[in-house]
């Protein structure tokens, strides 16, 4: 009988060392221990492997898998930016560049006119990661392409009465965008090849959808959407 007493009572001494060193740890690590067990916590397996002397091999038979962190995907980063890239190997040239629009304020065309958002090359402008941009065509001819820090690709497909020497306009869908992403600037820009004179429907897209670009795309095209 004292025997059971004895046992009864190491019983309940061994619980509330069990309670305390709990309510201790959940005090310290706001952790609770059922997190730990179902891996709902971060880095709960290795604090179970740190706590419990488990390696990780054992510590995923605890874990449903449907209860296991998703792996980091490439979407889930943050999108590489052609910043990053190393440009030094292109001519550059210093620029005056303003945003514009294909709207009344820019270009006195309406919506109306059938050559509302029409370029001087014949193509429709566009805001992607190779935009449409104008130029003096006597510094950089039609079909030009420029690499423009913080804007992206720039492939020179209009021209402007008022564009002359190294100066560019730079296509922004709204004069929105273009207050709140560029203005005007004073930058450099590098020259990635000199246009033949003419750009088409099919070589802007062509620009636009090669694949090995296609991972600094929407970093671009989303940016006055942020």
């Amino acid at each position: 009988m004292i025997n059971i007493k004895k046992l009864f009572v190491r019983a309940a001494l061994l619980c509330l060392l069990i309670f305390a060193l709990h309510s201790t740890f959940y005090s310290l690590t706001g952790i609770k221990a059922e997190q730990l067990v179902l891996g709902s916590a971060p880095g709960s397996h290795s604090i179970l492997s740190r706590y419990l002397g488990l390696g990780n091999k054992t510590i995923k038979q605890f874990v449903p898998d449907a209860l296991k962190a998703a792996p980091v995907t490439a979407e889930a980063k943050s999108s590489p930016v052609l910043e990053d890239q190393d440009w030094t190997k292109y001519p550059k040239a210093t620029v005056t560049a303003t945003g514009y629009t294909a709207g009344f304020e820019s270009t006195g065309k309406t919506k109306g006119s059938p050559s509302f958002g029409i370029t001087y090359s014949g193509v429709k402008v566009k805001r992607d990661l190779f935009s449409t941009v104008a130029a003096d065509l006597n510094v950089f001819p039609l079909g030009t392409i420029l690499f423009i820090p913080g804007y992206g690709y720039g492939v020179v497909a209009d021209k402007g009465g008022a564009i002359k020497g190294k100066e560019l306009d730079l296509f922004f869908n709204t004069v929105e965008d273009v207050y709140t992403h560029w203005g005007k600037k004073t930058l450099e820009v590098y020259i990635i090849e000199r246009g033949k004179g003419r750009l088409s429907e099919s070589r802007l897209k062509a620009l636009n959808e090669d694949k090995n670009l296609q991972v600094f795309r929407q970093s671009y095209i989303n940016k006055e959407n942020q």
